[in-house]
């Protein structure tokens, strides 16, 4: 029996991908599925280890190029309530995993609890940023996170503490495929002072990125001691293009897309600046854009 048999009611056969990234490009899944539950999506989870079908799971679909050919397996999204909720108690928010990282600092913000409000302008899903500690100089998620809940390949629920945790640059040890929900241990504060420092994290994180207008992601982890995006432009590719894939001029860690962009001119792109750099400066810049 298929999973598309097992569970019809959640699962699109041939389901195209590329509505649900920021780049809008890439080729369709074999099973698209959307679980109403935890119970449900614990279930899925086992149905495809028995069976031996991959899993993928689809966060905001911003630090994700799909290729151009079908996904092949299960790609499992995360919507409504049950992995998108907010709570809070005290100093601590509880936040689903399923839902975006904006909505959690907003809410956060609102109550008055300071701790995320600089990461205002990251785009992903809250499970999607703590997994890869999304931050930078003025911090990083992984130093608010008090406990991580998990759903293992088995469909078996567990807890994280963080003196389990381990998290790194633009990285953790969350190797689980899902992430239910995520407490974070938050300073109170005025809402007004937050508020004015959620804004001017805002203009200065929109001033490193590509214009509004563009469809962009980042293309590489800023290696020790400097970042790709200096590199790049030291090496002279600023508007380096390949077919619909371009180096972003305001940042040159960014590849940009226009109209009728594949997902093969952007690898085309990242691997003709990897090389690039790589002659001239003698540095290999590791990728950071997830690859289907």
């Amino acid at each position: 029996m298929t999973i598309a048999d097992q569970f019809p009611d959640i699962v699109k056969r041939g389901e195209p991908l590329a509505p649900y990234t920021h780049l809008r490009i890439g080729g369709p899944a074999e099973y698209f599925i959307q679980p109403r539950t935890v119970s449900e999506l614990a279930d899925v989870l086992r149905h495809c280890k028995k069976q031996r079908v991959p899993v993928r799971m689809l966060g905001g679909g911003y630090n994700l190029l799909v290729r151009d050919e079908p996904v092949a397996g299960a790609v499992v999204r995360l919507q409504g309530e049950a992995f998108t909720g907010l709570e809070r108690e005290g100093r601590t928010v509880r936040a689903a995993g399923g839902g975006q990282l904006f909505d959690l600092l907003a809410f956060a913000v609102r109550g008055g609890l300071g701790g995320l409000e600089t990461l205002v302008g990251i785009r992903g899903t809250v499970g999607g940023s703590v997994r890869c500690n999304v931050g930078d100089r003025t911090g990083e998620i992984g130093s608010a996170v008090r406990r991580v809940a998990v759903l293992t390949d088995d469909g078996k629920q567990e807890l994280r503490s963080r003196d389990e945790l381990n998290f790194s640059d633009h990285s953790s040890d969350l190797v689980e495929p899902v992430i239910l929900w995520v407490e974070f241990d938050l300073e109170p504060n005025d809402p007004e002072v937050l508020l004015r420092r959620m804004r001017k994290a805002w203009v200065q994180r929109q001033a490193g990125e590509p214009h509004s207008f563009q469809a962009g992601v980042r293309m590489f982890r800023n290696p020790a001691g400097g970042t790709a995006s200096s590199l790049i432009e030291r090496a002279g590719l600023a508007k380096h293009r390949c077919g619909g894939a371009e180096v972003s001029e305001r940042n040159g860690n960014y590849a940009i897309v226009h109209p009728g962009t594949t997902a093969a001119d952007v690898l085309g792109l990242i691997e003709s600046v990897r090389k690039t750099v790589r002659e001239r400066t003698g540095l290999v810049l590791e990728r950071e854009l997830n690859v289907w």
